[in-house]
């Protein structure tokens, strides 16, 4: 599921049970100045609410299709929802909203001039539920959130150890380089000695094998 979707869902429900609660509140009001504000607060948060509408749909179909189905379910819901706040809200903006409201309630044998007629508190139960719901959603991707931040850090701690040993190793290799090279520079250096070495052999050599053949045809020619 998406965070951004779920962040839109949780809006939205606040959103409509705020509303069915006004609605049921604006019912009761006489025309006058007091509901005028009511119905203006009422058509801002359902404008308010298409908006957020427009939203979860353009983010649930840019999921995968797995999460993708379930969303456009939601909104489905969602949008059933806002169709009956907009119906809600135009009874209760009608002139003779204040007498039907009367009328359900003498019907229903509710004597207390503040209660709700069966379906608003239906709508109004149905709207905490699901504002429920959003939040222990909400909640399970947060745990989740947090499990995957703390292995997250324990991976980086393993890896922050891993670069460590790394780094040691990589140190130690580079004192062997230095040890190799210098084993290179002294072997080079014993060759060239050897080099030179084995010409000077080859020419003293060279010079003994002359002086003894000088020797001798001084001898012979004398």
């Amino acid at each position: 599921m998406s965070d951004v979707f779920e962040g839109y869902e949780r809006q939205y429900c606040e959103l409509s049970t705020n509303l069915t609660r006004k609605c049921n509140s604006a019912s009761l009001l006489s025309q006058g100045d007091e509901k005028k504000g009511k119905l203006g607060e009422i058509k801002s948060g359902i404008d308010e609410a298409d908006v957020l509408i427009r939203k979860m749909d353009l983010e649930a179909r840019s999921l995968q299709p797995s999460a993708k189905a379930a969303c456009l379910a939601k909104l489905r819901e969602y949008k059933s929802d806002l169709n009956q706040l907009k119906k809600e809200f135009k009874r209760v903006s009608s002139p003779d909203a204040n007498q039907t409201s009367r009328e359900e309630l003498m019907e229903s044998g509710l004597a207390d001039p503040h209660s709700v007629s069966a379906d608003q508190r239906e709508r109004l139960t149905m709207s905490v539920e699901r504002l429920d719901r959003s939040s222990d959603r909400i909640r399970e991707s947060r745990r989740t959130m947090l499990e995957t931040e703390e292995l997250g850090v324990n991976i980086l701690q393993d890896l922050g150890q891993q670069r460590q040993t790394l780094l040691h190793a990589h140190s130690k290799l580079h004192g062997v380089d230095e040890a190799i090279d210098k084993s290179k520079k002294v072997l080079t250096a014993m060759s060239r000695r050897m080099t030179r070495n084995k010409w000077i052999v080859t020419a003293v050599i060279v010079a003994l094998i002359l002086a003894i053949i000088l020797i001798i045809s001084f001898k012979l020619s004398h």
